[in-house]
C-alpha cells in the first residue's frame, strides 16, 4: 500500500556498477538503477512468495512447483504452494496516533532554524516570477531519447539523503536521462562553452549563472513513474524554462505545472525529430497565453536554419496564474496577504 523500500537504498559491496545482473523483488518499481544504482541491474518483480522461493535456490532456472530443494544430508525436499492470504488482516488495521503532534494556534510564532552549513536541509526561498524575454533563445540542455521517468530525472538511492535540501540533491538532474545526440546518460553540450560530455547539472548551472533559462526536450510519456517533486522542483530551480515533449505522464506535468514551469507538446509528434543539438529555444506569443489555444516553438539551429514547431498544452485558467506568478505555492501567497 505505498513506495515503501522501492525508492533504491541496496549497497551492493558484492556488484560493482556496471557489472550486469539480474535480481528478484517484490518491491514495486524496476526502473534501470533503481534499486542499488547499477543501471545494468536487471529486476523483475514478483510475488513474495516467487522472491522468497528464488531466495531459498539462489538461482533464476528454479521451478518452485516442481523442482527440490537439498536440505540437511543431503534429503531432497519441495516447497509446498503458498496458502491464499486474507484480503486484509485479520485483525483489521491499526489506528494509532503516535508521533502526531498538532499544528500551532499560531503558526507564524514559530521559527525554523536550520544550519547554513547544513547538506541535509535548506530553507526554500520563492520562484523568481517569469519574463515573456525570458523565453527567447533558450539553449537546449538535453533531448532525451526513450523512457525518461522521474528516477532518471531525479535519480533516488544515493541522493535521498538530500531530498531536504533542493539545491544539493539538484545536482542529480537528468543524471540518469538517456542524451538522443550521443547516447551518454547525464552528459551534455554546454553551448556557451562548446565543451561536450559535461554533467547535465552544471550546465544547467552555468546557464543560469548567464541569466539564460533552458530548455528540456523529451520522448513519449516524459516523466512516468513516481511521482517526485524534484523531479519538477529541481529543473525550476536550476533555470528551466519550458519542457517540450511528444507526450507526459500526468503526474510529472502537473508537478512542472505547480512549479511555474510551461509543459508543451509537440503538436506533431514527429517534429521531435526536427530538434538539433545547439538549438536555441524561443516561445513565441506567450502574452495570449490561455487554455486549448497553442502555442509556436521556434527552434534556431547552430547554422542559422529554422523551424516552427506548433506545441500545445493543457494549462487551465488558474495554472496559467500559477505561470504568471512563478508558481502554485507564489500565487496562495500572494493570495493570503
Amino acid at each position: 500500500n505505498a513506495c515503501g523500500p522501492c525508492i533504491g537504498q541496496w549497497r551492493r559491496d558484492e556488484i560493482k556498477k556496471g557489472e550486469r545482473n539480474s535480481i528478484v523483488t517484490s518491491f514495486n518499481r524496476n526502473f534501470p538503477g533503481r534499486n542499488d544504482a547499477n543501471p545494468e541491474t536487471l529486476a523483475f518483480i514478483a510475488s513474495p512468495e516467487i522472491v522468497m522461493a528464488y531466495g531459498l535456490a539462489g538461482r533464476l532456472s528454479f521451478n518452485p512447483l516442481t523442482d527440490a530443494l537439498p536440505g540437511n544430508g543431503g534429503a531432497a525436499w519441495k516447497l509446498s504452494p503458498p496458502k491464499t492470504a486474507p484480503e486484509l488482516p485479520e485483525k483489521g488495521f491499526i489506528l494509532s496516533r503516535a508521533g502526531y503532534e498538532a499544528p500551532p494556534a499560531d503558526p507564524k510564532a514559530v521559527a525554523v532554524s536550520v544550519s547554513p552549513g547544513s547538506e541535509r536541509l535548506q530553507i526554500l526561498d520563492p520562484f523568481d516570477r517569469h519574463a515573456d524575454s525570458d523565453f527567447t533563445g533558450m539553449p537546449i540542455l538535453m533531448k532525451t531519447k526513450g523512457k525518461t521517468t522521474t528516477d532518471h530525472i531525479s535519480p533516488a538511492g544515493f541522493w535521498l539523503r538530500f531530498r531536504g535540501h533542493l539545491d544539493r540533491i539538484s545536482d542529480n538532474m537528468l543524471t540518469g536521462a538517456v542524451n538522443a545526440f550521443t547516447g551518454e546518460r547525464g552528459k551534455t553540450l554546454n553551448q556557451l562553452t562548446g565543451e561536450r560530455g559535461v554533467d547535465a547539472p552544471k550546465v544547467a548551472r552555468a546557464y543560469r549563472a548567464a541569466g539564460r533559462k533552458w530548455v528540456v526536450v523529451g520522448d513519449e510519456n516524459y516523466g512516468e513513474g513516481s511521482s517526485r517533486e524534484h523531479a519538477a522542483m529541481s529543473p525550476r530551480l536550476l533555470g528551466c524554462g519550458a519542457v517540450i515533449v511528444r507526450s507526459f505522464a500526468r503526474i510529472h506535468e502537473t508537478n512542472l505545472k505547480k512549479q511555474g514551469l510551461l509543459p508543451l507538446r509537440f503538436a506533431d509528434p514527429a517534429d521531435y525529430d526536427k530538434v538539433e543539438e545547439g538549438d536555441r529555444v524561443s516561445i513565441v506569443e506567450l502574452r495570449e497565453l490561455r487554455p486549448g489555444a497553442p502555442l509556436r516553438a521556434v527552434f534556431r539551429h547552430a547554422d542559422g536554419r529554422e523551424d516552427t514547431c506548433s506545441v500545445t498544452h493543457t494549462l487551465s485558467n488558474e495554472q496559467i496564474e500559477w505561470f504568471r506568478a512563478g508558481s502554485a505555492l507564489n500565487l496562495l501567497r500572494a493570495q493570503q496577504r
